[in-house]
């Protein structure tokens, strides 16, 4: 039994303590202490611990948990405090997800604990070579991107641009970075490939990345990497990865596109022709819009004769370069659901309508199951 007192970092607290006390006669084996609004800072919430282990006669009978909001940008750093103050459990998400500003960030809390032992001499029971592609996994589901400098898992995390950083580094590793990118599960680009690559190179390449998928999956991700081969140079560890985040074996594809041709400028209307294909009926209509991606995107609606209400529509480059993939993702709401689509090419109005149909196809299975 676990109990929680809400706002515990605001509470009175003479009134504290007995409501703790009172909770673990009742039973509770874990008190979870909230700085609900994000208002502590770590001298506040390092003090609020203490004075709970000193104040409460029958605290020895249960675990110490925190629960510690971002508002302030502090969550993580209160949650050490409380973790050198007496805690033993930390409640924290995957890239700091959570109600406002978030929670304090897992990835951020348990690397803080490995790499400063010094400062938190806890054991803990966690994987830490499985955060990077939690952390894409759960971007992936969501919808919703890392910012590039985001501690530990951002893009930019393991980044040296500076010479005299890219210089320390080459002389030896420790001089810019205080824990290695193989200790969150991200690799380091070692093996190019690129359209002479044959199907064993790149399965050794998804088991390097992690990735563990069926003989199907595999073989519809290789003809993906094979036509990315064709227009692009040198396939990266980033490529493959966006290739996986967006496959659709995990549900069945009812609508896939065929071909789409896009007509657009600045005397034009922009005027999309989408063909998709249905079991073994090819559907195409023709829309206008307000930009290629909308007209694209009109055209789909016709086709599958739903009205979606596009909410987020976010792209990004997956790598550098002019022949760069993009990485496009959607959220369509249709009454109350909302739905995460994901899709990547080297063309963007390309992967808007793979991004679009993906989050398509996974309203179309909910509605059928």
């Amino acid at each position: 039994i676990e109990f929680s007192a809400e706002d515990a970092s605001r509470s009175e607290l003479p009134f504290l303590y007995k409501v703790i006390e009172a909770a673990i006669e009742a039973g509770a084996a874990v008190v979870n202490i909230p700085d609900t609004v994000g208002y502590a800072t770590p001298v506040d919430f390092g003090g609020l611990i203490r004075g709970i282990k000193n104040n409460v006669p029958n605290i020895d009978k249960a675990v110490i948990s925190v629960h510690c909001h971002n508002d302030l940008g502090l969550a993580v750093s209160n949650s050490l405090a409380a973790l050198q103050s007496g805690a033993r459990q930390i409640e924290c998400t995957i890239n700091g997800i959570g109600e406002r500003a978030g929670n304090a960030a897992l990835e951020e809390v348990i690397m803080a604990v490995r790499t400063r032992k010094d400062q938190y001499p806890f054991s803990y029971n966690l994987d830490t070579t499985q955060i990077y592609k939690s952390s894409r996994l759960l971007t992936t589901l969501t919808g919703v991107s890392v910012q590039p400098n985001k501690a530990v898992v951002g893009i930019n995390a393991f980044a040296h641009e500076a010479g005299i950083h890219q210089h320390g580094v080459l002389a030896n590793k420790a001089t810019y970075e205080i824990m290695t990118p193989e200790s969150i599960g991200l690799t380091e680009n070692r093996m190019v490939l690129g359209k002479h690559s044959g199907r064993h190179a790149f399965e050794d390449r998804l088991k390097h990345l992690g990735y563990n998928v069926s003989k199907e999956s595999v073989d519809t991700v290789f003809q993906q990497f094979k036509e990315l081969a064709d227009r692009k140079k040198i396939v990266t560890d980033k490529d493959i990865e966006a290739l996986m985040d967006s496959r659709v074996d995990e549900f069945h594809e009812i609508y896939k596109l065929d071909r789409y041709v896009i007509n657009s400028g600045t005397t034009i209307t922009s005027t999309a022709a989408v063909s998709l294909r249905k079991d073994e009926e090819l559907i195409e209509d023709v829309s206008t819009g307000d930009g290629p991606v909308d007209a694209a995107f009109k055209a789909v609606e016709r086709i599958v004769q739903e009205h979606l209400v596009l909410e987020d529509y976010t792209v990004h480059a997956v790598t550098a370069g002019k022949d760069a993939q993009g990485e496009v993702s959607v959220r369509l709401r249709r009454g109350d659901v909302v739905y995460h689509g994901r899709g990547v090419s080297t063309d963007i109005v390309g992967a808007s309508i793979k991004a679009y149909l993906f989050a398509v196809n996974k309203m179309l299975n909910e509605a059928d199951a």
